[in-house]
């Protein structure tokens, strides 16, 4: 479990730079440089995320709303944050 908190902090980190720092540089200055660096660790986390989260599905006993919320956490802003308090850091 510790690893799939690591996994939703670093996954929610690099979304909020994707989100409010990356995607409007892109926009406002016309430099797509900082998507290109942090959307490739952005996806691989993200993938790492969901994998986790069927995971833990299974090993938890979670209910389909707890797996629905906890999916839901990795697309919401501050999603993973709240997911983390939540849900993981109960279970640790």
């Amino acid at each position: 479990m510790n690893l799939f908190r690591l996994i939703a902090f670093l996954e929610g980190v690099s979304y909020l730079l994707l989100l409010f720092i990356a995607v409007p540089v892109k926009y406002a200055l016309g430099d797509p440089g900082y998507v290109k660096l942090l959307g490739m660790p952005h996806g691989i986390l993200f993938v790492a995320y969901l994998g986790f989260a069927f995971y833990f599905k299974q090993e938890q006993n979670w209910s389909l709303k707890t797996l629905v919320v906890v999916l839901l956490g990795s697309v919401l802003p501050f999603g993973t944050f709240y997911v983390d308090k939540k849900y993981l850091k109960a279970e640790s």
